[in-house]
């Protein structure tokens, strides 16, 4: 028997009923659709249709031992599924966002992924500007970000970075924002920022967020929103066609509710992971014990 089958039978056992698969199918008139799913092991078999596959993690840079945990189950995700990108959303470097602590908080703490090429992109945290407004992070080679806003493409996917702290450029970003989704020809679009718009956490939904970004991407069929500065894991269903997806517990965790438009929340340690396929996103999300505790899919459908 391999390693794989006795975690399933373990699984099975402590479960009881053994209760998986896929839940729930919610059909939306939008760009992108939800179907929601558990599971208990993190091990995925290479699929010749896959495009991509990235990970997200946000609230990470403490040094302390809740980062190390999620990064020991990034890595150990990557051994059986490999990625070269990870999206890093945000509070990078606590409490100030002193980049001399770069190599506590992030070169030691994910090394053996450095090492093995994965390239991190990453945001501006409310944490990160607190020195020099974040200006050394900008210019940190290892987060590879093209300024405090920036677009970048990875096969069939545009991933948007955004500046969402309260001393941003609103009015130019906003308008670069609308300019560069117009003119993307990608059929997914991902958009992320440190800051939710929809959440059931301790700083809730933003109304002024939802003022400004739903429309965009609505308009222009943006199916996924990734964020951190909630120190937990939330999945939404489909809102307008778009997921909103909060990754903030890559070193610490708070509680976390529920809202009519949740599919998941937990507060659980963990790190997300997706799979692009021409049709369809799988998002997992993972444990420090590489438990995958959620599942769903965006269903890209045809105009």
């Amino acid at each position: 028997m391999n390693l794989k089958r006795r975690q399933f039978l373990s699984s099975l056992t402590a479960f009881g009923t053994g209760f998986f698969g896929w839940m729930l199918v919610r059909q939306n008139h939008q760009s992108a659709e939800i179907i929601n799913s558990t599971t208990a092991i993190a091990a995925n078999p290479a699929k010749k249709d896959l495009l991509l596959r990235f990970v997200s993690v946000a609230d990470t840079g403490t040094g302390a031992k809740g980062q190390y945990a999620v990064a020991r189950a990034m890595n150990a995700y990557h051994k059986q599924n490999p990625y070269d990108l990870v999206v890093l959303a945000g509070d990078n470097i606590y409490n100030n966002g002193e980049i001399e602590k770069i190599g506590e908080v992030f070169e030691r703490p994910y090394q053996a992924l450095l090492k093995q090429g994965v390239k991190f992109q990453a945001c501006l945290g409310n944490h990160d500007i607190r020195t020099a407004n974040g200006d050394p992070q900008v210019k940190y080679v290892g987060f590879n970000m093209k300024g405090r806003y920036y677009t970048f493409r990875r096969e069939t996917v545009q991933f948007f970075a955004l500046d969402t702290n309260s001393n941003a450029d609103w009015e130019n970003q906003l308008n670069w924002l609308q300019k560069e989704l117009s003119l993307s020809n990608a059929p997914w679009k991902v958009v992320f920022g440190h800051h939710p718009i929809y959440s059931s956490g301790e700083y809730g939904t933003n109304p002024d967020f939802i003022k400004t970004f739903t429309p965009l991407f609505q308009k222009y069929g943006v199916q996924l929103y990734i964020n951190g500065h909630e120190h937990s894991y939330e999945r939404t269903r489909a809102i307008d066609g778009t997921t909103y997806l909060i990754c903030g517990a890559g070193a610490g965790h708070r509680p976390v509710g529920r809202s009519e438009w949740t599919e998941y929340s937990t507060s659980d340690l963990s790190f997300a992971s997706y799979q692009v396929y021409k049709d369809r996103i799988e998002v997992s999300a993972i444990a420090t014990d590489d438990r995958v505790f959620d599942k769903g899919i965006i269903q890209l459908k045809s105009a």
